[in-house]
Parts: C-alpha cells; structure tokens; sequence
C-alpha cells in the first residue's frame, strides 16, 4: 500500500519550491475535497480523496502555481459529490472554479468515441485548452495517476483506458513538451495493451546487464572523463530507454531487439549555452558522429519552447548512444514544456527566456484547426498536430519551413502559398528533380515548379500529409466537381420535398439557401451533393410544421411500454432498435434507461447484473418516420446511381437523415447511409427495393458496437 499523502506532506512539497505559497488556502482546499469525497471509494478499496491528492502531488512536483495544486485537490468535486459551481467559487474564488469546471467538462469528453463524436470532442477539448492551458495539465496528471493505478480497474476497462492514454493523452503531453509524462504514459498503456512484448524487452535489458554489466555508468564516466579534459561543468544523466519507446523503433526499423542500438540516452545539462556547443565539439571529437542524427533545435526551437541538440555518437564498443545538450534553463523548459510558464521558484513564477506563451502556443496550434471544414479534416488536423515531429527546410531565398516529418513538397508549396500549391508541376530538391510523393529530410532545399493552368489532381490528396495542404487540394477538387455536384443536390431536394407533399423550386431553394445563411441556391445544391448539408435540415427549414409527427401516430416520447411515469429513455446508437423488434432497457446511474435490441452484442456486459434490465416493449400502434437505421451499401460506381437510390429511399416513404462515403474506387462507393424509419417492416420493405435495383451489389443494416452508450 502506497504512502497516504497527507495535507501537510503536500504542503511541504509545494513550499520547497515556493514559500510564499497560501498555505491557508492550500489546507481549506484539501479539507473540503476529503470533506465531500467522504464514504466515496477507488476500484482498489482506497479512500477516493488519495486520488485528488496524488493528482496534486504530481503537479507539484513540476512546481505549479497554488491555482492549479487547489484546483487538482478538487477536480472532481463538481462531477462526483455534491459540490456545486457556486460554492467551489464562493469558497475559493472565480478563478479556481473556471478551472474545477473546465476539467469536469473534459472528464465528461468521450474521446475514444466514435469518429464523427470524437472530432466534435476533439474541438471541445482545444477550445478547454485556449480558455486555460491549466486545465489540461490537471487532467494530464490525472490520467497519469489513473494509469499508474490501472490494475485495479476491470480488465476491458484497462484495456479502452490505454487505448486513450496512447491514442490521445500522451501524444497531447508530448504536443506541450512535457516528454517525461508523454514515456511514461505511453510505457504504462504498453504494459496493458501488450504485456507480453513489454517483458519480453525487460528480459532482454537484464540479459544485456549480466553480460555487460551496467553500461549506463560505463558511457556515462566516458563522458564525464571527456568534458574534464576539456575544463566543462556540467551535469551528465544517463538513461536505457523506456521500453515502449524501444518496441516502436524496432517496429519502425523492422529488427529485433540484439541488432537495435541507440537503445541508451543521454543528457548533458551546462551552465551557459556556449558550453553546449563546446560539449557538442568534444564529443565530436571523442567519438565519431552518426551521419544524419545531428538535430540543431537551439537554432531551431520546437514550437513549444524546447531547445536543445540532439546527436549520436558511435560509443564504447561500437554501440550507439545518443546524447541531448542543453542548458540549465533549456532543461526546465524540455522537462515542463508549456507548462514552464506556471512553474514557481523561491515564491515567484520563474523568470525563464525559453518558456513559451501558452496562449500564443495554443493560437499557433488551433487556428490551423479552426479552418477545417468537416470533422474528418478536423481530426486528420489534430492527430497530426498532436503527433508531428517537424522537419526544417529551406526555400530558396534560405527560408525556414517547419513540416511535420514525412512531409512532401507538395506540403511545401501549399505551406508557402495555396496558389503555388494548386499550381505545382514538380519539385527540385537540393537542386535534383524528384518525384512529388518524396519525403523532405532536415535542412534540404526545395524548390516548387508551376505552371499556369495546372490543378491539383485527386491523387494529391493521398500523397500530402499536412491538413492545410489536404484542405486546400479538396476545396479545388470540390470546386471543380461543382457541376455534378449540383446536379446530385437537385436529386436529394427534389425526393426530400416530394416526402412532405411540395416541389422543390428554384424559389423554394433560394429561399432555403437564405434561410441557412447559404450564398445562393447553387451553393446550398453542392453542399446536398457532397454531403455536408442534408436534405431533411432545408425541408426543416423551409417547412418546420411538416417535420413535426401528427394524426394518429404514437409520439417518439411515449413509443415504448413499461417505462415508469416521468422516466426518460434513449435509444442505444450501438444496435438502433426500432418499432418491431424485441427490446430490453439497461439502467445507467445518472443517465436513465437505455433501449437496446435484445441481440445487441452490447449486452453481454451486463449479464451478471441482472437488476439493471428491465422488461419493454413497443407500443402497438402505428409510429411515425422517426427511427433512425443505418445502412450500407455497394454501389456502381456510374452517373445517376446515387440519385436513383436516393429516389428508391424516397419512394418508400423513408426519409434520408445523413449519407457518408466510407470508400471510393473507380468502379464502386461503398457509403453509409442513416434512414429514419417506421418499425422492422418499413425496414424490410427499404432493404427489399434496393437489393433489387442492378447497381446495387451489397447491402447491410449496419451496426457499430463501438457507439455503445
């Protein structure tokens, strides 16, 4: 059992790196949290309040301000005990409660959602991060701490926290330069989402260490023995490398374990930066450098305020070491990254050249996300943000260029200008003519060919890698496809309006466009066309009272018998029940009732908890067009026949919610497409009419269990 941190513990660690902390405030604060998580309990059996305070604990240690120690004390009073904005404010201020409810909202994000879900959280979560960077470094280090005690959690529980942590949390750490908590948390989901290959790297480290012995130690005295020749002061720390960190270079590189071998880093920590340089030339002339592995970033600061060089060196006994040099303050700045601005020293934040502004940082990083147009360029956007290493090249005046790496000169000219972007022919790089899908390398030149007339062509989107340069090749494609897409919009809105019993006129349009703040008609038929506007939304514009169900229809609210008076319901989106089919509701505390299709696979979770299930039914009437199913569909690939299965869908008096191409290949779409429907008959009576139709090759109702509630 680990040592309970008590409120004077804490104390202490916080004064150690600010005297003049409010050591008042910090004891109410602490008092409180315990006060409302009394009788509240962790999957281990440990008091739940342990939980705040190791939260506090790990920010601590990266001296934070008292805002952030308090508000990490009580982050999740708001979400799970009866703590209330007002009085979190009223106790401890305004601030202190923006903060508390910030990470409570984030808490509530289902990240690992799906995708659609996911971007649309994904923009929350930056839109947290721009208000107050401090909200993410409190739930950084609450996820942290969850994982550092993720054993006692469910083992399919363990298993979709990792996947986050990995997918999500630790790329975002590494984003803000906090790399310590972006291995760490990488290293801890390794160890659930593949124990086996994380021991097996352990037994091969020990296996080195008996053979060897402690080669850290060893390289480490060759350095020290190097830079007291030369009449240096510095600090020098040695480290094997975490072992996830080893398994992705030995994915990467394709080898196993025995032929890897930079698998030891270290670090130089100087005084001044003209001793970083002459460590550089010592080791240099020590050891002979690995071509390729020198990386300037002093010169070339990363984004988020790191500095430092980077180089590998051929060591003792031929093996690869590489080795970071920096100063004292470049080291604070590697180790808390962003989070350098709030850092405290003797009562005062610390006055540190290198830390960056975090609301210039978060500028810089979102309002390239601000532009994207749908949800899967916004992700695509984020995960590449989140996940790039940056290359520098130069153009050919000798201007930087930060790429994220893998980065292609068409990336190149779309980062210079979208015009040389649209217009690029070919590419020159060190002065050679390569092929556009080459990958540009640290510190070459490029040099961008155009010619007038030329557009971008629909391959380009696989061959680029940044989302500025994906976004502007679709919005030239989108341009150009403007004449079929029109054509295909006119199709959706005529079926969409025949539904409700009106024509879809020039008039009509018009006046739908204006109503959804469109330009004019043709922009709102090729946004139909293309899918990012659905026809029901300009029927529901234009005519709302059509919308509404009415005569002898069952109502949506009342559509389900057995639920208690007053008790709301949703319907799962894993299985999408409808009117027709068996059905069974689960309880979810603070969420109600649930509504799932009795062969939902869904279920099998709840097997053993027998009191959560209750018995339903559908209610016997006739329902109205207001259950959604998603369907999908293979079709050809040939003019016309999207519109003749939007008018099959039409002609059954089923009404299309939203369509999404999963697949395009030159000879067929595969697509998603969500119908609102009646019962199962309705249902039938769809699927019936387009297996029937010749284009169709394949269709399905599909289900998506990873939408579970």
């Amino acid at each position: 059992m680990p040592h309970e941190i008590t409120v004077d513990d804490l104390i202490a660690l916080v004064r150690t790196y600010n005297p003049k902390t409010n050591e008042d405030k910090l004891r109410r604060a602490f008092d409180y949290g315990a006060r409302m998580h009394e009788g509240q309990f962790r999957h281990s059996g440990e008091a739940y309040f342990t939980h705040p305070v190791s939260v506090a604990a790990i920010l601590a240690e990266q001296q934070l301000d008292d805002a952030t120690i308090i508000t990490a004390l009580l982050h999740d009073t708001i979400e799970d005990t009866a703590s209330t904005y007002s009085e979190v404010a009223e106790l401890f201020g305004n601030d202190i409660a923006e903060l508390v409810d910030g990470v409570t909202k984030l808490t509530n994000l289902q990240l690992s959602s799906s995708e659609t879900k996911q971007a649309e959280n994904f923009r929350k979560l930056f839109f947290a991060m721009s208000k107050d960077l401090r909200v993410i470094l409190v739930k950084l280090a609450d996820r942290l701490h969850n994982m550092r005690t993720i054993k006692s959690m469910r083992p399919e529980k363990q298993v979709q926290k990792a996947r986050e942590t990995m997918d999500i949390y630790a790329p975002l750490a590494g984003r803000m330069g906090m790399q310590w908590m972006r291995e760490e948390l990488e290293d801890l989901s390794f160890s659930v989402l593949n124990p086996e290959a994380r021991n097996s790297i352990m037994r091969r480290f020990l296996t080195l260490q008996k053979e060897t012995g402690d080669v850290v130690q060893q390289i480490k005295d060759d350095i020290c023995t190097v830079l007291e020749k030369v009449s240096i002061e510095a600090s020098v720390v040695g480290r094997a490398k975490k072992p996830f960190s080893i398994w992705r270079k030995m994915q990467e590189k394709d080898q196993g374990f025995s032929r890897l071998s930079d698998i030891y880093g270290f670090r130089v920590i100087t005084e001044n930066e003209c001793d970083v340089y002459r460590v550089l030339g010592a080791i240099h002339q020590r050891w002979r450098a690995v071509p390729g592995r020198f990386k300037d970033y002093i010169s070339q600061p990363k984004s988020n305020g790191y500095r430092s060089l980077h180089t590998t060196v051929s060591g003792r006994d031929g093996k690869r070491v590489e080795v970071q040099i920096r100063t004292r303050q470049m080291h604070d700045v590697a180790e808390a990254g962003v989070a350098a601005h709030w850092s405290y020293r003797d009562g005062v934040r610390a006055e540190n050249p290198f830390a960056v502004d975090p609301a210039k940082w978060i500028k810089g990083l979102t309002e390239r996300l601000d532009s994207a147009e749908d949800h899967d360029e916004f992700l695509e956007h984020v995960k590449l943000e989140m996940y790039s290493d940056q290359v520098f090249c130069f153009t050919p005046k000798g201007e930087v260029v930060k790429l994220p790496r893998g980065a292609t000169p068409l990336d190149f000219a779309y980062a210079i200008h979208t015009r040389i972007g649209d217009s690029c022919v070919g590419a020159k790089i060190d002065g050679i003519r390569v092929p556009l899908w080459t990958r540009i390398r640290n510190g070459q030149s490029v040099i961008i060919l155009t010619a007038e007339g030329q557009r971008p062509q629909a391959t380009w989107i696989d061959i680029a890698v940044t989302g500025r340069a994906k976004s502007a090749i679709r919005r030239s494609l989108r341009e150009e496809d403007r004449g079929r897409f029109i054509k295909l919009g006119r199709e959706l809105a005529r079926v969409a309006f025949e539904r409700v019993g009106k024509k879809a006129t020039d008039k009509a349009l018009q006046t739908g466009a204006k109503a959804l703040d469109l330009p004019n008609m043709d922009d709102l038929l090729a946004r139909l066309g293309c899918a990012e506007l659905m026809a029901h939304e300009v029927v529901e514009a234009l005519y709302p009272e059509l919308i509404l169900t009415c005569g002898d229809e069952i109502e949506p609210a009342h559509a389900i018998v057995g639920i208690e008076q007053g008790q709301g319901f949703d319907l799962a989106p894993c299985c999408q029940p409808i009117p027709g089919e068996r059905i069974v509701g689960i309880t979810y505390r603070g969420r109600g009732l649930i509504v799932h299709a009795i062969d939902c696979p869904v279920l099998m979770e709840f097997e053993e908890e027998g009191a959560r299930w209750v018995d339903l039914h559908w209610h016997a009437g006739t329902h109205p067009a207001a259950h959604g199913v998603t369907l999908r569909l293979t079709i050809s690939n040939d003019a016309g026949v999207l519109g003749r299965i939007c008018t099959l869908i039409g002609e059954q008096k089923a009404n299309i919610a939203d369509l999404k191409f999963v697949d395009r290949k030159p000879d067929f779409y595969r697509l998603l497409i969500d119908v609102d429907l009646r019962d199962s008959e309705h249902l039938h009576r769809v699927m019936m009419a387009l297996e029937a139709d010749t284009d169709v090759a394949e269709i399905e109702r599909y289900r998506d269990v990873a939408r579970k509630p």
